[in-house]
């Protein structure tokens, strides 16, 4: 089987310290990755990497056999991705900033799509407030209506659950869960155990940049996960 994702070998640094360091992973369609570690470990950057908004210094990333360059539209056409940064704009509404983007991924009836979008994730009826208006959760479901317009076959997730509430994190929930069962791949950057684990088919612990563990979930346990993850730092001197 071709992989859906393909890390290979991908390094990059700042200011000459590491902040990926060869980093290699394949995910088939309908694979869901949930990457753990400490603040500080890389996974932001990795994302970013694997979007193509930023270059690696070595190593290369793959859709389908398709090389992910940064100066080409392949990331905005295939990738979705939601990081700690909205991409929004304060003084548009919901609907004029996804119509926005709907013009940048060049979708044909936009209207209908943004109208499909929103209502799945709980803010058809915020679609016409301002962005800076909306509290920080219903920015939050924005954000992943922007990331999932274009239906990408890839997405990439940088904790998505932050600021969402009970209700919001299980509308997200189920909404992954189609995008797997729709043979889409999914990245997960999470600092919940429990959210990660219950949507992973395989985890990675990221730390000073490197995958220190990587292994398929095998139905792990939420107490015997944490033990292997602080196992599994202090071995790395943390």
């Amino acid at each position: 089987m071709i992989p859906r994702l393909q890390a290979e070998d991908i390094s990059r640094s700042f200011a000459g310290t590491r902040a990926v360091d060869g980093i290699s992973f394949d995910l088939n369609s309908g694979e869901l990755l949930s990457i753990f570690g400490p603040n500080g470990a890389g996974k932001t950057t990795l994302l970013k990497i694997l979007a193509g908004v930023i270059r690696p210094d070595e190593g290369r990333v793959s859709v389908d056999q398709n090389v992910v360059e940064v100066s080409e539209r392949l990331w905005r056409s295939q990738i979705g991705i939601v990081t700690h940064q909205t991409m929004l704009y304060d003084q548009l509404s919901g609907r004029e900033n996804l119509l926005f983007y709907a013009k940048l991924f060049d979708l044909e009836d936009p209207e209908d799509r943004i109208r499909e979008t929103m209502k799945t994730l709980g803010i058809l009826e915020m679609a016409d407030r301002f962005v800076g208006s909306l509290s920080r959760g219903f920015q939050q479901r924005l954000t992943l209506a922007r990331a999932l317009l274009h239906d990408p076959k890839v997405l990439l997730l940088d904790e998505p659950y932050a600021g969402l509430d009970l209700y919001a994190s299980r509308l997200l929930r189920d909404r992954i869960n189609s995008l797997k069962d729709g043979n889409r791949t999914v990245v997960l950057v999470t600092h919940s155990f429990e959210q990660g684990l219950e949507l992973a088919d395989r985890v990675a612990i990221q730390a000073r940049g490197r995958f220190v563990f990587t292994g398929l979930n095998e139905g792990f346990r939420l107490t015997e996960f944490e033990h292997l993850y602080c196992n599994t730092l202090q071995e790395c001197g943390f």
